[in-house]
């Protein structure tokens, strides 16, 4: 999810649409080579231009080790690799070795364009709940290749500073909300212990936590958001706007997280925000020193996630598809593999390799590993947002932004997010 997580645009509308057109066809020869000869497989990626360079001297190792394996790699931005998977998934032209997203790999994977990986072996590498945790209808689509979590990062120097008790480990909701009424009394004017909430994906940790489930169920066909949670929640952070425990609206608006300017804790406004593992480093590195970390506050259920989200995969079209398990499995459990990738793509998920790392790590991987650690304990499963629900999510932010700024009330809003809602699934249902 490369802190994109609830950011898929229209590309999976786009997938659905090409991939229906194409269901019935079967391209590509399903079969191994098996002949023992050479072997020039296709492999594509995202991302920034160092993860590039790493990943091309990756493949430069391997086949140092492996002469008969060759590579012909395409690499390319974030938003053009996705809007370009879909047009190769209906044409069955998709690489043998693909980068796969936590956001994206049911989609590919129900719609029969990856390869089902179970079969590898992966003990002592990976612990069995994290891989039963990832398996789509039983099956295992993409092979880990990094640790993720959301957490909540905080401003050490700030709150000890003010004489704040700093917050602490598996702290629950309401350990959370009477952090920040405490916190109010002793910060000074302008500075703020947390901000607002206009996200649909934060409501829902309090939700999952408290045992009502995701709000987005079974593919995007059911949909369930309790309106007795739903008022609660946004009624306490009602109370905290009109004591100014959270910051006006004007200002949450103008937010811009790691800009060294806006963002709401480089900038000095508020004392915490959310975070993951890789975005809490950029932050370590605009506040070096003074960011530490916990989970997201946990209820009866526990809360927040920590799991994989990137993920190498093969392509259900791949002529090669032993020779692709094999490289993955190298990539993921080899030392010198890993230290010559790196960081690139976050903590690596095998202890081995990251320990080898570990005596080059900077501070800013240091503590998304510890983000990691933290929340693993009482993390529930990642829900991301279903296909085709792009717009509602969209929607329900400008809704309480509304509500943030005083121009609608919790109520109409529950009762205008839910219709949207409702529709949206029993269309889903139909298809």
């Amino acid at each position: 999810m490369e802190n994109k997580i609830w950011s898929k645009g229209m590309t999976l509308l786009t997938l659905g649409a090409m991939l229906a057109l194409t269901a019935c066809g079967s391209g590509g020869d399903s079969k191994d080579s098996g002949s023992g000869g050479a072997v020039k497989l296709k492999i594509m990626w995202q991302g920034p231009d160092t993860r590039h360079q790493a990943m091309l001297k990756t493949q430069e190792v391997y086949t140092s080790l492996n002469p008969t394996i060759t590579f012909s790699p395409e690499y390319m931005a974030w938003d053009d690799y996705w809007k370009k998977l879909p047009t190769l998934a209906a044409s069955h032209s998709m690489p043998d070795v693909l980068h796969m997203d936590g956001a994206y790999i049911q989609e590919y994977a129900t719609r029969g364009t990856l390869e089902d990986l179970s079969d590898m072996d992966l003990s002592g590498v990976i612990d069995d709940k994290t891989l039963e945790n990832l398996k789509i209808d039983g099956k295992l689509y993409g092979i880990p290749i990094s640790r993720n979590a959301q957490g909540i990062a905080f401003n050490t120097e700030g709150l000890t500073s003010a004489g704040i008790e700093l917050p602490k480990k598996d702290w629950t909701w309401d350990e959370f909300f009477d952090f920040a009424r405490n916190a109010r009394t002793k910060l000074p004017d302008g500075v703020y212990p947390i901000s607002d909430s206009d996200t649909w994906d934060f409501y829902q940790y309090y939700q999952t936590s408290n045992g009502k489930g995701p709000i987005i169920q079974e593919n995007g066909t059911k949909f369930n958001l309790d309106k007795e949670l739903f008022t609660k929640f946004y009624g306490i952070y009602a109370e905290f706007r009109e004591k100014k425990i959270v910051p006006p609206a004007d200002m949450v608006s103008s937010f811009k997280e790691n800009d060294p300017q806006a963002d709401p804790m480089a900038s000095g406004k508020v004392m915490t925000r959310g975070a993951t593992v890789g975005s809490v480093g950029a932050l370590e590195q605009l506040m070096p020193g003074k960011v530490d970390v916990v989970n997201i506050p946990v209820g009866p259920e526990g809360g927040g996630w920590a799991q994989p989200t990137i993920f190498l995969s093969v392509s259900t079209d791949s002529k090669h598809k032993d020779e692709a398990k094999a490289f993955i499995k190298w990539f993921v459990t080899d030392r010198q593999a890993g230290t010559t990738y790196g960081m690139n793509f976050g903590i690596p998920i095998y202890d081995d390799v990251y320990k080898a790392l570990e005596p080059t790590l900077q501070p800013k991987d240091k503590l998304g590993n510890k983000l990691y650690d933290t929340a693993k304990d009482k993390a529930l499963p990642f829900y991301p947002a279903a296909a085709g629900w792009t717009e509602w999510v969209d929607n329900y932010k400008k809704t309480m932004d509304a509500v943030m700024f005083g121009q609608k009330s919790i109520e109409d809003a529950y009762n205008e997010i839910s219709k949207a809602g409702n529709a949206i699934a029993e269309k889903q249902s139909k298809k």
